[in-house]
């Protein structure tokens, strides 16, 4: 199930989401966390769920990473993968091959430095220790972490620890980036460098990259933004938050 391959269908969207609902049940109530989403994504697209609290949005990223799956509806990646079809064991195998997240409490394993965190993913994928630690260095570096390898987590700042995250996100390229809230744990500085990183390794490697934030300064690096609210989709542009994001930054000046 890996997507990645010459010969893609180009006629497709990348990912198709058909009528999708997430009901939850509490007690004899019905909790409707998403209500008929459609929406197509593209390859290589950066776009941004936008939404606040209780909006949707990271259900439906849940949704599309195979986290948990709909009450109604279908996912399609790639024209040929059914998401909500698949077993446990085949969704789990699907994110290991096809997969990159960045989450914004890094969820880093702390007895581990930061080449073994990153390298721990491409076990998954058979590559072998030395290959899997030439990768990690490789990554580390670029994200300029060169100097902070063999630290572990505890020994680095909340910006250091979002790098290796990103590292580990991007370690070997995977089709499909999932980012929830990745600045949400840090300043505004750190943020915009964590930003620019993240869609400048997402193009340089033709990766789609989804990002859930419910911040407009985070959503202007997208290139498409999606806002939800009460589990419906109620924008789906880019210009306008690019607006409101300039005329928020000019506001503080």
């Amino acid at each position: 199930m890996i997507l990645w391959q010459k010969g893609c269908d180009d006629f497709v969207s990348f990912i198709s989401i058909r009528d999708l609902y997430r009901v939850y049940r509490m007690g004899n109530e019905k909790v409707y966390a998403l209500r008929g989403v459609n929406l197509d994504i593209e390859r290589e697209e950066i776009l941004c769920l936008l939404g606040t609290s209780g909006s949707g949005k990271s259900t439906l990223l849940n949704l599309m990473a195979g986290l948990d799956k709909p009450t109604k509806g279908e996912i399609v990646i790639n024209g040929k993968v059914h998401m909500e079809k698949l077993s446990e064991e085949r969704l789990t195998k699907f994110r290991q091959l096809n997969v990159g997240f960045v989450f914004q409490s890094y969820n880093l394993i702390p007895t581990l430095t930061a080449t073994e965190n990153v390298s721990l993913g491409l076990i998954f994928k058979g590559v072998g220790k030395a290959e899997r630690e030439e990768k990690a260095r490789e990554i580390l570096t670029r994200v300029g972490l060169g100097d902070r390898l063999e630290h572990k987590p505890m020994e680095m700042s909340g910006g250091q620890q979002q790098r290796v995250s990103i590292a580990r996100a991007f370690v070997d390229a995977p089709p499909i980036l999932f980012a929830d809230e990745p600045t949400g744990n840090l300043d505004t500085a750190t943020s915009v460098e964590i930003m620019e990183m993240m869609c400048d390794l997402a193009k340089e490697h033709k990766q789609t990259l989804i990002i859930v934030t419910h911040d407009l300064e985070t959503a202007v690096y997208a290139n498409r933004v999606v806002e939800l609210r009460d589990g419906i989709i109620i924008r789906d542009e880019t210009q306008m938050v690019k607006e409101q994001a300039e005329q928020l930054k000019l506001a503080d000046h």
